[in-house]
């Protein structure tokens, strides 16, 4: 982690979620330059690694935000590879700083400063250290609308798919028993509009798609 990117070229870690949202919000905040929003994409190339979010999506994404979108693509056996070769190209081409929203998980930012110290570039993580339900109350505030995408039907109900995150929902979850900011792994979510959104990102729900013990939306 550094004190300061004041003008100094960055690209995000993009997850098309919550965290990585307000960690470039934040980062733009600091007087970071913008470079590209970067994404791991499974294997086939058409979702994303973490949330299942369709290509097309996180196209409409960047293409909202006026930034780049760059991705790779890989197995987790070859993940830390692709993504280290990656952020090498970024530096070769001036990018400095790598941005992410992680927010407590040691083992997360051990990794992210690791990969980024392999490609001689720094890791910036504006919500590190943040109470988790600040981090979620301040991307409310903020004005983001992030919409819950993903759910782990063993520790909450499919039913909360496709609902916005926003203060009474905080407090459903809350009263549920699961974390606010889904750092256990109960939900992923999708940020569609907010402050710095050019127009808002269009979700066509086809339905629900269950994957194992997780249940997602059918996005097109």
């Amino acid at each position: 982690m550094i004190c300061s990117i004041k003008n100094i070229p960055f690209f995000c870690s993009w997850s098309g979620g919550k965290d990585s949202c307000l960690a470039f919000y934040y980062a733009l905040q600091a007087g970071g330059k913008p470079c590209c929003l970067f994404t791991m994409l499974s294997e086939e190339g058409e979702h994303s690694k973490s949330h299942g979010l369709p290509l097309k999506i996180l196209e409409q994404q960047a293409a909202a935000l006026g930034v780049p979108l760059v991705t790779g693509a890989a197995s987790w056996e070859d993940y830390e590879r692709v993504f280290i070769g990656q952020l090498r190209e970024f530096k070769a081409n001036g990018i400095e700083v790598g941005v992410f929203g992680d927010i407590d998980l040691e083992e997360h930012r051990k990794w992210q400063e690791n990969a980024c110290a392999a490609a001689e570039m720094r890791a910036y993580l504006p919500l590190w250290g943040k109470s988790r339900q600040r981090v979620v109350a301040e991307l409310v505030e903020q004005g983001f609308q992030a919409v819950i995408v993903a759910v782990n039907e063993e520790k909450m109900d499919r039913a909360y798919l496709g609902r916005v995150l926003d203060k009474p929902l905080m407090a459903e979850l809350a009263a549920d028993g699961i974390d606010v900011a889904g750092e256990n792994g109960e939900f992923h979510t999708i940020v569609t509009d907010g402050p710095l959104f050019r127009f808002p990102v269009d979700l066509k729900i086809n339905g629900l798609k269950p994957v194992g013990q997780h249940c997602f939306l059918d996005l097109d």
